[in-house]
């Protein structure tokens, strides 16, 4: 069996009074598009930067593609491709001069015509300079040096930010379709919608410590349920000590909600007796799943 793509274990970074990452471990694996999710401050972007030798551990240890993050540095970059949140590259430079100068690094065949093929579909003018270019617009430099070379993984922090709806869905379509070719792609956003339209198994991050790692489908059929119940008068508190209620239900005047992992004919019989004018069970969007984990 083929060692994974991206191989983190107990990883951490203190920064001193300022919380980094703590014990952080997860596998991505050859040709899975993994998206890395968790509010901003929970640590996505200090685990990326580790992972691209931009700043060193504390503790643990990151391999890609079986190489040491500190150690193989400079054989991981030939191999991996970077779009970073907050986009800025040489202002002097135009953008053509921009990517001619990194598609030297690589080496690679043929590396005009995929600049020009990659500006082409994000709409680059090549002939202005970097400094002149909106937010947006460096974005779309950025994704287009990232991919020069064709990366067998592919690192994304925000990747979409700044950008206008119609080069989010190209940008999406690329993603889908370098991804079939093989490439790995590790995708860090707080952006729910974008997980679930790419990713196939995605990463949970909070405080700096993973909370979750699971299959996006399997989130979805997991044993969680939404519960609300209308009661004719009060909410009967009583129901809050039952098994399965997750933590920090709301309680509303007469209507009781909470997500519930419990067995249905134990809320059943629970609630028998009860003057109840409606309840709903249903399931959770992935929004509410996550919402869940991060609350």
């Amino acid at each position: 069996m083929s060692s994974p793509v991206i191989d983190i274990k107990d990883l951490s970074k203190n920064y001193g009074r300022d919380r980094g990452i703590e014990h952080v471990s997860l596998e991505v694996e050859e040709g899975d598009i993994f998206g890395f999710i968790g509010p901003n401050g929970a640590g996505k972007s200090t685990t990326i930067r580790i992972l691209l030798n931009l700043i060193f551990p504390s503790g643990g240890t990151a391999r890609i593609m079986g190489m040491d993050v500190v150690t193989e540095s400079k054989k991981i970059k030939l191999q991996t491709g970077y779009v970073p949140s907050d986009a800025n590259a040489y202002s002097s430079m135009t953008a053509g001069e921009f990517l001619n100068y990194c598609q030297g690094f690589y080496g690679t065949k043929n590396g005009s015509e995929r600049i020009a093929a990659l500006s082409e579909l994000f709409e680059v003018d090549r002939k202005r300079k970097i400094s002149d270019l909106s937010g947006g617009n460096r974005k779309k430099v950025a994704i287009v040096q990232s991919l020069l070379h064709n990366p067998r993984l592919l690192i994304l922090d925000e990747p979409t930010m700044g950008l206008d709806p119609l080069m989010q869905a190209r940008f999406y379509d690329l993603l889908h379709s370098e991804n079939r070719k093989g490439m790995t792609i590790f995708f860090s956003s707080h952006m729910l919608s974008e997980v679930q339209m790419l990713c196939k198994r995605v990463a949970i991050i909070k405080e700096g410590r993973i909370i979750k790692v699971e299959d996006i489908e399997t989130l979805r059929k997991r044993q969680l349920k939404k519960v609300r119940i209308e009661f004719d008068d009060q909410v009967d508190r009583e129901i809050v000590r039952l098994p399965g209620i997750q933590p920090q239900p709301v309680i509303s005047g007469k209507v009781f909600q909470c997500m519930y992992s419990g067995n249905f004919e134990e809320l059943i019989a629970a609630l028998r007796g009860k003057k109840i004018t409606d309840m709903t069970i249903e399931e959770p969007s992935l929004e509410e799943i996550f919402m869940h984990y991060y609350n």
